[in-house]
């Protein structure tokens, strides 16, 4: 069987996550639960995906890849194409193309860069909402990229690890973590890692934002992270600013 792997992005504003959810769900759509039904279409048999992140709902993605094995032929130049006339709007194929069969979209993967918006100002944006996080507060920006640099490195992420995740250890390292002012009152916060635990980067802009906004200082930010308590930290951030930007292998 070939194995064929896809670079997929989407707006996930409107599906409950990446996840593949039940039949007896149908209320709720995952983009997986869309993807397999259309790739059947396209590739002639039964399709069960691999993904490299299982994005929450809300959550979008730029990088986002997948892989499954099939028996269809279609050759995977025409492959985005085909997609595109079958999958809604939201959801694009940008790239297709084969691998070995020992290839795991989400196993084999070696990294990932995730990165989360906020737009700052009194009023919001209608074009980018679904993608931001408003806060019409000001945010010490100096503060929040200080505070930032302290997650940099291996450590134990348990102070922004939510329950509910699959049980794993909370150990991970961040090879690059920085926030950048971009045009219109938009903040980008970028944090590239060999993995994620379950709410990690939300938790993390969480806790950015309490430190930007005065709630935390920024050894408070040092003290809880080395405390590894969930409950001493600031509330998860909104799932909307949310981005997985790229994944590497």
């Amino acid at each position: 069987m070939r194995n064929i792997v896809l670079k997929i992005a989407y707006d996930g504003t409107d599906y409950h996550g990446f996840q593949r959810q039940l039949p007896e769900n149908p209320s709720t759509i995952a983009i997986q639960n869309i993807l397999e039904i259309k790739l059947q279409k396209i590739f002639g048999d039964k399709i069960e995906i691999s993904a490299a992140g299982r994005t929450d709902s809300g959550v979008h993605a730029l990088g986002q890849v997948i892989n499954f094995h099939t028996n269809g032929t279609i050759p995977v130049e025409k492959i985005p194409i085909a997609a595109s006339n079958l999958l809604p709007k939201d959801i694009v194929v940008l790239d297709a193309w084969e691998a070995d069969s020992n290839f795991n979209a989400r196993h084999s993967a070696k990294s990932k860069i995730y990165i989360y918006r906020i737009l700052t100002g009194l009023v919001s944006n209608p074009f980018v909402n679904r993608y931001v996080w408003h806060i019409r507060y000001p945010l010490n920006f100096e503060a929040m990229s200080e505070a930032l640099s302290i997650i940099v490195g291996k450590h134990d992420f348990s102070a922004f690890r939510a329950s509910g995740g699959a049980p794993m250890s909370p150990i991970r390292t961040i090879f690059q973590a920085d926030i950048n002012s971009e045009e219109n009152s938009q903040l980008q916060i970028k944090i590239h890692a060999n993995g994620f635990l379950y709410h990690m980067a939300r938790n993390i802009v969480g806790s950015l934002v309490a430190v930007g906004r005065g709630r935390f200082s920024v050894e408070d930010f040092r003290k809880i992270f080395e405390g590894r308590d969930r409950n001493k930290a600031a509330p998860t951030a909104p799932p909307q600013g949310l981005c997985l930007y790229e994944v590497f292998y």
